[in-house]
């Protein structure tokens, strides 16, 4: 049979009999699919190594973001001074409310008396303290602030250590303090300018919102457990020497390093600026958000104690938790707020006001007293949130040559509307209870968040309307 057309033998049907080579190659197959696990399980290693590296390099960076406006020399003497001042400040606050109680027999309405006298400086002076800050230097207005302040806190003190305090003292001192006040606030709020500058003033405003708030977490629990251990009479001396810290830090700074305008400032009318205001809805309308929330909501120097006291029959050492709650959720809104980039929107603004005022409700109808610290450290985050949010909105959307003016304006609203929130807020707890006071003000500050969501939905309907009837009548003219 010739060889080509021999049968070729069939293939075997089990499995391949190995061959010589075939070990080594899947030894060299499996040497291979080794490496490959090492090279991806290195790969996944590096992956995540880098990621968190990345994530610790972006923490370094947010915390160097976060304080980077302390590296001005002059700032951070005044960030130190200014906590610790603010924090002695918030010790006496707490002593004089719980004071007042003790003198008038737990009565809202003469707390609420103080509480306006306190506020109601604010309201006259603090436009004309502007132009103060305006014309002559702002460090030397400072330092005298302060030093009367301490003084005022000084006066206090032998009345308490002999017996001889009444009601009618605290008030008077209250409305001087307020005196005071009026001219150190837009001083304090300008001077902040001239120690950073323009680049690093918004850094800088929300690290004073910061120190403020860790003033009001440690400041009112430090000043219950003074009155505990001390009385009232040393609390007015502490209150005393924290001034001083302002002072020193203000006397260690090097002037020459302030940002300060070469000539005088030109001297503006307060009506401009109100007219400016007046032709803008958009600065319009969250100012008079602010205003009406600042009437009705943010009246916690009265609502907290009645509440602490009254509902939840605190004693002097948890008398200072409730502000202290609601301080620690303002100082999360605070550091919140360093992360917002931008104009806020004016649905941001009504909807935090929203927020805030469904906080403040609940905040007064929780039942017991660990459910309302939680919920007033809730409302001290969307409060801090919505002022901030104003504030942010009206100053990046302000012409600088009104600027000032209008931030002025602001702060006229803010505390300015204190005393009148004070008396209702004190008229409506005597009648009906610091709950019903916490929750009215919470469903009237949401009525104005809602109130500002319905304007803006009115006018961006009719700038829509107005829009098609202009895109219809061109259409018809190119007809």
């Amino acid at each position: 049979m010739n060889q080509e057309t021999r049968p070729r033998p069939a293939p075997p049907t089990g499995p391949t009999p190995p061959t010589g080579p075939t070990p080594r190659f899947r030894a060299i197959g499996r040497s291979w699919s080794v490496r490959r696990n090492f090279r991806a399980t290195g790969r996944a290693l590096s992956v995540r190594n880098f990621r968190a590296i990345g994530r610790s390099l972006s923490v370094r960076r947010n915390l160097r973001s976060i304080g980077r406006s302390l590296s001005v020399r002059n700032f951070r003497l005044f960030f130190v001074g200014q906590l610790v001042s603010v924090i002695g400040t918030w010790m006496m606050l707490v002593t004089q409310d719980w004071l007042v109680l003790s003198l008038s027999g737990d009565s809202a309405t003469v707390l609420g008396l103080v509480t306006a006298l306190q506020f109601a400086p604010m309201l006259f002076l603090s436009l004309y303290g502007g132009r103060l800050a305006d014309r002559h230097d702002k460090r030397v207005i400072l330092l005298a602030a302060n030093l009367v302040s301490a003084a005022l806190s000084l006066i206090l003190a032998p009345l308490v250590f002999t017996g001889a305090v009444r009601v009618w003292h605290v008030c008077a001192l209250a409305f001087c303090l307020g005196l005071v006040n009026a001219i150190e606030t837009p001083a304090r709020m300008s001077f902040v300018h001239e120690m950073v500058g323009g680049d690093l003033l918004p850094n800088a405003s929300a690290l004073s919102a910061a120190y403020f708030n860790l003033a009001r977490i440690f400041g009112p629990a430090l000043g219950g457990l003074a009155i505990t251990w001390l009385g009232i009479g040393p609390v007015s001396l502490l209150n005393a020497a924290s001034y001083l810290a302002t002072v020193a830090a203000l006397l260690l700074m090097r002037p020459g390093e302030l940002l300060r305008r070469a000539g005088p400032a030109r001297d503006g009318r307060t009506v401009d600026a109100l007219r400016y205001v007046a032709a803008r809805p958009d600065l319009l309308l969250p100012l008079a958000a602010v205003a009406l929330v600042g009437v009705f909501g943010l009246n916690f120097q009265l609502t907290l104690p009645l509440l602490a006291k009254t509902v939840f029959q605190a004693d002097a050492g948890s008398f200072g938790l409730f502000t202290s709650a609601v301080a620690v959720g303002s100082l999360l809104g605070a550091l919140i707020g360093t992360g917002r980039v931008g104009r806020p929107s004016e649905t941001l603004v009504a909807g935090a006001a929203l927020a805030f005022g469904a906080a403040e409700a609940l905040a007064g109808l929780a039942p017991g007293q660990g459910t309302a610290l939680v919920l007033l450290a809730v409302t001290g985050l969307t409060a801090l949130y919505f002022t901030q949010a104003v504030n942010h909105r009206v100053q990046l959307g302000s012409d600088p040559g009104h600027r000032g003016r209008i931030l002025a304006l602001y702060t006229l609203l803010v505390q300015g509307s204190t005393p009148f929130g004070a008396l209702l807020t004190g008229w409506v707890a005597a009648h009906q209870g610091a709950r019903a006071a916490l929750v009215y003000g919470g469903l009237i500050s949401s009525a104005v968040g809602l109130a500002a969501l319905a304007l803006r939905a009115l006018r961006t309907a009719r700038v829509s309307r107005e829009g098609s009837a202009d895109g219809e009548a061109d259409a018809i003219g190119r007809i």
